[in-house]
């Protein structure tokens, strides 16, 4: 039996797992900011998510994940390595 307002598809037990979503989204933010942290999330989150993807739906935005977890981390590399070769950090305060 349905409740008012549901629908029966929302109730089918279907539903995709949420770590695999919290990997993606962490992978795809952490393109563009704080990928050395979002990254290590996004390869965690994914991995957990895979375990569980014999219970759960979701493997493919796990795989997603951990894939883009791994380019957050090489992006973090190459820019690191790249600041370094100019000349390091160097923060300019007023004067």
């Amino acid at each position: 039996m349905t409740s008012y307002g549901s629908s029966p598809a929302a109730s089918s037990g279907s539903r995709t797992n949420g770590l695999a979503v919290a990997s993606l989204c962490c992978g795809i933010i952490g393109l563009f900011v704080l990928n050395i942290v979002l990254g290590p999330l996004a390869i965690v989150f994914g991995a957990v998510a895979r375990r569980q993807a014999a219970v759960k739906n979701g493997a493919g935005m796990a795989k997603a994940g951990i894939v883009l977890g791994v380019v957050d981390i090489v992006l973090w590399l190459v820019l690191l390595a790249f600041a370094a070769s100019n000349g390091g950090f160097s923060w300019y305060v007023g004067g």
